[in-house]
């Protein structure tokens, strides 16, 4: 079965057609016929819970500085003011703004984006500051978001422009990518020390673009195609230009040895494929063809045969390629249950470890006790998500929320994976934890995204009863 959306009134649906045809939101063109709306005054819960995220940053700075210099640094001082300042003004804004939002998704993400500051400033300390940076341009592109976007709807609107984007900004790095950092794949765009990965915004253009898609012919998807004895086969012209747009993306980032990305997509692509139509069959036909397009790139690859060899037998390459996997793996048992303690364990021998094995480095000195409370944290950002999800009576918002949420969990399933050998490297980063510029701007977008879609579907509910 599909999501078992609820059926909306039928005064509901007339005024939902109005405001798509008046291009507002439903909230604001259900207002003259419903009566007024008690607009919540305070975010409580979100307040109380930012403010937890913030003492997990205080704590974690408090302690490496009495540890390396014996008391509070002015610029822990400073990064934690600066860190507490973005997120109680997204606090504020959403509260003027976005008052039925969710209050939960923005605290989770303050407790992720913590544990990344603090394993950062511990790994690389020359990188903290730039990477409050980036968490500071990240709340001022989730309040960009959920300022200039007039409605969820709009965007479905668009959704062939934002996918033509999408590939032509992942195309131009083939004529003006660069490598800053000595991996042999150019996926960047940029210069001067700053630089930007345009398939971190692709993952949200493609996500608009599978669920308007998906949302256009759900009926069709979900109950027609042809029959073979039992079976219902998919109707093939409705998926055509969904496939075709999908083995584009793939193809970009394969030649851009991007396998990362391709396996997000692909299973993006996949959870919103069922979410649409409920039939497990579109699923089990995708794992088949998965499993052939990963033996072709197999056997014509040489950058894939190398990482599922090292997958495979780490150890027997532990100088070589299988250098960084064995490292993290040894992180990861030195950690044991409690850790070592911050500062106390040595992380920073683990290749990587700010970025792709940003793991390895919590599990050291955090232990799995910690490595548990990360694990924790994505499991609630996901679970608000599809709780945001199964909350709206737009489809089209539903489906959305369902690939936005399923970004962050694919993507951390993935690296999370990889690093405890349940799966070959493919490259990822853990979203809002790793350090990077590029993934943190995106997934604050991505936030804003979810934030909206929450707005817009509880506003709705509160304005019927």
């Amino acid at each position: 079965m599909p999501i078992p959306f609820i059926e909306p009134k039928a005064s509901a649906i007339a005024d939902e057609n109005r405001c798509m045809h008046a291009g507002e939101p439903v909230s604001v063109a259900a207002s003259a016929a419903r009566p007024a709306v008690r607009v919540p005054r305070l975010r409580p819960t979100e307040l109380g819970l930012l403010l937890l995220a913030l003492g997990i940053l205080g704590l974690g700075l408090w302690q490496m500085d009495l540890a390396r210099d014996g008391a509070l640094a002015q610029r822990s001082v400073v990064a934690l003011g600066a860190f507490g300042g973005a997120f109680l003004i997204m606090h504020a804004w959403l509260t003027i703004r976005r008052p039925f939002a969710d209050q939960l998704v923005l605290p989770i993400a303050a407790a992720i984006c913590a544990l990344g500051q603090i394993v950062v400033a511990r790994l690389i300390p020359e990188l903290a500051v730039r990477q409050g940076m980036w968490v500071g341009v990240g709340a001022v592109a989730l309040l960009g978001v959920v300022t200039v976007l007039p409605s969820i709807g709009w965007l479905r609107r668009y959704r062939y422009t934002f996918a033509a984007l999408g590939v032509a900004l992942v195309l131009s790095t083939f004529v003006l990518g660069v490598d800053p950092n000595g991996s042999g794949a150019r996926l960047w765009l940029g210069a001067g020390g700053v630089y930007f990965q345009p398939s971190e915004v692709f993952k949200i253009l493609l996500v608009i673009f599978f669920a308007a898609y998906l949302d256009e012919y759900r009926e069709l998807l979900s109950y027609a195609g042809p029959r073979v004895g039992p079976l219902r086969l998919p109707p093939l012209p409705y998926l055509t230009p969904l496939l075709g747009m999908l083995a584009l993306a793939l193809l970009v980032v394969v030649l851009q040895r991007d396998l990362g990305a391709a396996l997000l997509f692909f299973g993006v692509f996949l959870a919103l494929l069922y979410a649409a139509s409920g039939r497990a069959l579109f699923v089990v036909l995708g794992v088949a063809l998965f499993a052939v397009g990963a033996t072709f790139l197999y056997q014509f690859f040489d950058h894939v045969q190398l990482r599922v060899d090292i997958w495979l037998d780490p150890w027997s390459r532990a100088d070589t390629g299988g250098y960084q996997l064995v490292q993290g793996l040894t992180a990861l048992a030195a950690g044991g249950i409690a850790g070592t303690g911050l500062t106390f364990g040595y992380p920073e021998y683990v290749p990587a470890a700010h970025t792709d094995f940003v793991i390895a480095a919590i599990g050291e000195e955090l232990g799995l006790a910690g490595s548990l409370g990360v694990l924790a944290l994505y499991v609630l950002l996901v679970h608000r998500g599809f709780h945001i999800a199964l909350r709206t009576r737009d489809t089209f918002a539903a489906l959305l929320a369902v690939g936005l949420t399923s970004v962050v969990g694919i993507q951390a399933l993935v690296i999370l994976g990889g690093t405890l050998k349940l799966m070959p490297l493919t490259g990822v980063t853990l979203p809002l934890l790793s350090y990077g510029g590029s993934s943190i701007l995106a997934n604050f977008i991505l936030l804003g995204l979810l934030l909206s879609i929450s707005h817009e579907s509880e506003a709705r509910l509160a304005a019927e009863h």
